[in-house]
């Protein structure tokens, strides 16, 4: 017996047999077990990791906890206890059966179908490694299909084949991020920043998480911020192109637009109009700032009275964005400056049931009174003057028309002619009796009907206007005074 210092005897050190250690690791099993069954999964899993420190041979123990973390969602913790169990019992078939599903739901379906061959192998009647081969299969042609969808910009279809492969692959980031960066393409940003930021919550530094958010952002026009995201994605992923491309357009499309601005607050309208013209070119896909481009330039075409392109742009920005407020009006003021009040009016009406301001109200009254004055005749087009004409104006624009379609004018004419020249002749009178009138004039251009005001507009003699208006002691007539000319003369 061995002393200290030679004297004083040692007892025997006690050391447990490996007997007593599988009994021991036995029973941290069976106590998790137990906590297994009433789905107590982590003092399960607290209990196996005991069994496992006690007898660290066992494969049985690394493929109970790997389903205990799978009940938890830790797949990728439960793949690394899985593959331990079938390196140490390559015939565990409950461990192949594990590894398969772990690889499964983080999208690996190759590997996975790899694992569900070897069930089979093991174990040929196996219906669950036969359901679960199927599972994998479908996964690879789902993303087979996605591929292609992409490559068409069939956007609804990879987002539709992903949905289907996350049924079996729930936790496969991969197929998470594709269906968000789908789904930000196709405008539905809400839902692609949603799952976007569930992926980020679980790893903050997944560069193509941060790549999905910066694009929600980007295409929402809030470039600053995108930028930020992608720059951040390329700290986290250096390789990352896509991000790469992303961030160089948003820096690219963020500097024009900023150019054009500058350029249409210092009235250099035409370069305005070209830098936002070349800010359309940089990313077609952005549609919420390619509306506000077109709308921009929209601005700047009615500021160079290009009115027409104005309303072409505006069309386009609408197009691109149908709630959008500021295109609707500018696109109705061009309609007005061009006369072409049905449309505006519609155009009102839709801002008006979006938003009904007092000024919207306002915009809307107007368009309908001009378009219901345009219904009737316009005087100032008939005397040939402006709406803002002085009276000496409207006299000389009725001096000039009376003489043009009197009667006598035209007497050698057709009778299909001399009708015609008689209504006009008649129109010409019309107008002067309104418009030389103060009163009746502004009735007239408050929109107001003159007949409903008790003025018979048929009650007058354009002859007698005529007379009135020229004097004279006798009669007149028109006589030639060679081919095509005439010359007025009193008796």
């Amino acid at each position: 017996m061995a002393t200290i210092d030679g004297d004083v005897p040692m007892e025997p050190e006690l050391e447990s047999s490996d007997e007593e250690l599988e009994r021991e690791a036995e029973g941290f099993k069976e106590q998790g077990n137990a906590f297994y069954i009433n789905k107590d999964y982590a003092e399960a899993f607290n209990y196996y990791t005991k069994a496992i420190d006690a007898s660290p041979k066992n494969a049985s123990y690394y493929g109970n906890r790997a389903a205990t973390l799978m009940m938890l969602t830790r797949y990728r913790d439960a793949l690394e206890d899985v593959q331990q169990a079938v390196r140490l019992d390559d015939t565990f078939t409950k461990g192949h059966l594990r590894e398969g599903k772990c690889h499964l739901c983080l999208g690996n379906a190759m590997a996975a179908s790899r694992c569900f061959q070897r069930v089979l192998e093991l174990e040929p009647d196996s219906s669950q490694a036969q359901q679960e081969l199927k599972n994998a299969e479908s996964i690879l042609e789902f993303e087979r299909m996605a591929e292609l969808g992409f490559e068409k910009r069939d956007f609804r279809m990879v987002v539709f084949c992903m949905d289907r492969a996350l049924q079996s692959a729930s936790a496969c980031h991969r197929f998470k991020i594709l269906k968000a960066e789908c789904l930000a393409l196709l405008g539905r940003y809400a839902e692609a920043q949603s799952v976007a930021s569930d992926i980020l919550r679980m790893d903050s530094t997944n560069g193509d998480a941060l790549y999905v958010r910066g694009l929600c952002l980007y295409y929402e026009d809030c470039i600053e911020k995108a930028v930020l995201f992608f720059t951040q994605a390329l700290r986290m992923a250096p390789d990352h192109e896509k991000a790469r491309l992303a961030c160089r357009d948003a820096k690219a499309l963020k500097a024009k637009k900023e150019e054009g601005n500058r350029a249409f607050k210092e009235g250099n309208y035409e370069e305005a109009y070209t830098l936002y013209s070349e800010a359309l070119t940089i990313d077609p896909n952005n549609i919420k700032t390619n509306a506000k481009l077109y709308c921009n330039r929209g601005t700047v075409g009615s500021k160079l009275k290009k009115l027409e392109q104005a309303i072409e742009d505006c069309t386009k920005a609408i197009q691109l964005d149908d709630t959008y407020i500021k295109a609707y009006l500018r696109r109705a003021q061009c309609y007005m400056d061009t006369e072409q009040y049905e449309e505006a009016v519609r155009d009102y009406e839709k801002v008006c049931q979006t938003e009904k301001t007092k000024e919207h109200k306002h915009l809307l009254k107007t368009a309908q009174m001009e378009l219901k004055k345009s219904k009737r005749k316009d005087y100032y087009k008939i005397l040939g003057v402006e709406k803002t004409a002085t009276e000496d104006e409207i006299k000389k624009g009725y001096r000039k028309r009376a003489l043009m379609h009197h009667p006598d004018r035209h007497s050698a004419a057709s009778v299909e002619v001399q009708k015609e020249e008689e209504k006009k002749f008649k129109e010409v009178g019309e107008a002067f009796t309104v418009l030389s009138d103060p009163k009746k004039r502004s009735r007239y251009d408050s929109g107001q009907d003159l007949e409903e005001d008790g003025m018979n507009m048929g009650d007058f003699d354009a002859n007698n206007i005529f007379k009135a208006f020229f004097g004279g002691p006798g009669g007149f007539s028109f006589e030639a005074s060679g081919p095509g000319n005439f010359f007025f003369q009193f008796g």
